[in-house]
């Protein structure tokens, strides 16, 4: 089943631009051609189709990196053909592999005596690391459960209602509930007071994020771990903390060295960071590292010998390529805590430029906190005429991908706009997107004028009969909603272009 949906299905065939130079009749779009074509069209068919996708750097809605310096590009082309899985064939990439969960581990501060090794695992992002970091967790609390000879069949983590989507998969995935902790207007972050209230026998972790997707803040995790330590040592429990550092892993270490909220933390037993975020590495690089060997179940661990040598494996998937491995050892070693420290603090600057720049205009309410992932969320003060969906829609024709979309429960009635400030996002772009935000302000205040105009005039002429005036008011809002639907009818047949 294909999950995604076509976006037309007009025409079951894919035709070439130039079909006279290369080919000359069309392609079947859903099956295999019957006959090759030259490397040269198919090439253009497949280059021409991509021109309509959006531009990497103006998507202000990913976290995800989008640009990297070309002597890391040829290290990632030169290494695209290794599996990185064949660790007997490609020995330096395992290496390099380790390199980089030790130097992340250190940077977490994972308590390692000298010489000692730390424990983590490459995973293809933050998604499957918590995957891995969740079923570590499940798995230890089933054996302490079936020890005590107890049930063990009714797990459940606590979080917030701000988490990512791949907790909800992993507790749908792996049989675990989720139980979320609801947010309110002007708290959109996880409490950890009530998140311990939460916690029982059945808890196999607290997961805490540094850095919501909603709108970049950080959860206190310090106070989560004081409020568990007191509760676990009224209770007998030993409930740990997993860390969804996605975001934030590669941010607070070297904006925010003296926060307390890694394995400083004494609960603070995994955290799962994404290389391919503010790692500064392409898409599909993420890191699971545990505080020490007793935190990972050796049980989950598989050993393979039909490669070369005995491997040890904890990774849902087998193959995967080997160059984001190398992009990110590139980077560590490339930037170091001084070059990735100045990235990140330019980052902050280029928020700040952006928030300023919305809060002159008199129109927003910054949601985004200083302290964070260096984001701006922000919403309309007065949506009463237009929303801010309308705003993310029209902010297309200028190239900007920025997305608008509701709170979670129990906060769902605010709605807001989030703009991801990443390495390749200068103050000069800055600024030209809150020029392009007031001019889109300014032609969604016009558009409903019109409309009452003619209503009015309509109203004139009828001669102000109450019938009339009664009609005319009740049929407002109507009137709107069919201007905007033929405005976004009439942009669907030109693409967006004016």
């Amino acid at each position: 089943m294909v999950l995604s949906k076509t976006t037309s299905q007009l025409d079951e065939s894919v035709h070439s631009t130039f079909a006279s130079r290369y080919v000359r009749h069309s392609l079947p779009r859903f099956t295999m051609p019957e006959n090759s074509i030259p490397k040269e069209a198919a090439f253009q068919i497949i280059n021409d189709e991509l021109m309509l996708d959006g531009n990497p750097r103006l998507n202000l809605a990913s976290f995800v990196t989008t640009w990297m310096e070309p002597e890391c590009d040829k290290l990632i082309m030169d290494s695209i053909n290794k599996n990185y899985v064949d660790m007997d064939e490609y020995p330096v990439t395992t290496e390099l592999q380790n390199r980089c969960v030790n130097i992340i581990a250190h940077l977490f501060n994972a308590p390692l005596g000298d010489g000692e090794a730390a424990v983590g695992v490459g995973t293809v992002g933050s998604s499957e690391a918590i995957m891995l970091a969740g079923l570590a967790f499940k798995r230890k609390w089933q054996n302490k459960m079936k020890a005590k000879g107890k049930p063990y069949d009714k797990p459940n983590i606590v979080t917030g209602a701000n988490v990512q989507v791949c907790w909800e998969k992993f507790a749908r995935y792996f049989e675990v509930e989720l139980k979320e902790v609801k947010l309110r207007e002007g708290y959109y972050v996880m409490d950890p007071e009530k998140a311990v209230e939460m916690v029982d026998e059945n808890t196999i972790c607290v997961a805490a994020i540094l850095g919501s997707t909603l709108n970049g803040e950080f959860e206190d995790v310090k106070r989560l771990n004081e409020l568990l330590t007191e509760k676990n040592k009224t209770t007998g429990w030993d409930t740990s903390i997993h860390v969804d550092a996605a975001s934030g892993g590669f941010i607070a270490p070297f904006i925010y060295p003296e926060l307390e909220w890694d394995f400083r933390l004494p609960l603070v037993k995994s955290i799962n960071v994404s290389g391919h975020k503010y790692g500064l590495v392409y898409a599909g690089i993420g890191w699971a590292i545990w505080r020490s060997k007793e935190d990972l179940p050796e049980e989950l661990i598989f050993h393979i010998n039909y490669l070369g040598t005995d491997q040890p494996t904890f990774t849902l998937n087998f193959s995967k390529g080997s160059s984001q491995v190398i992009a990110q050892y590139y980077q560590l070693i490339r930037l170091g805590h001084e070059g990735y420290k100045c990235i990140m603090e330019n980052c902050q600057e280029n928020a700040k430029v952006l928030k300023e720049g919305l809060e002159k205009t008199k129109r927003f309410n910054i949601v985004s906190k200083e302290n964070g992932v260096p984001l701006v969320a922000f919403s309309l003060k007065d949506n009463s005429s237009h929303t801010e969906f309308e705003v993310s829609e029209l902010l297309r024709r200028f190239g900007w991908i920025v997305p608008a979309y509701t709170m979670p429960p129990n906060a769902e009635h605010v709605t807001v706009l989030r703009v991801v400030i990443r390495e390749d996002f200068s103050r000069t772009l800055a600024e030209r997107l809150v020029s392009d935000i007031e001019k889109v302000l300014q032609e969604l205040d016009n558009l409903p004028s019109r409309v009452r105009m003619k209503l009015a005039g309509s109203e004139e002429t009828a001669g102000k009969h109450d019938d009339v005036v009664k009609k005319t008011i009740n049929d407002v809002q109507k009137e709107i909603t069919a201007t905007w639907r033929k405005f976004a009818a009439d942009r669907k047949k030109t693409k967006g272009v004016c």
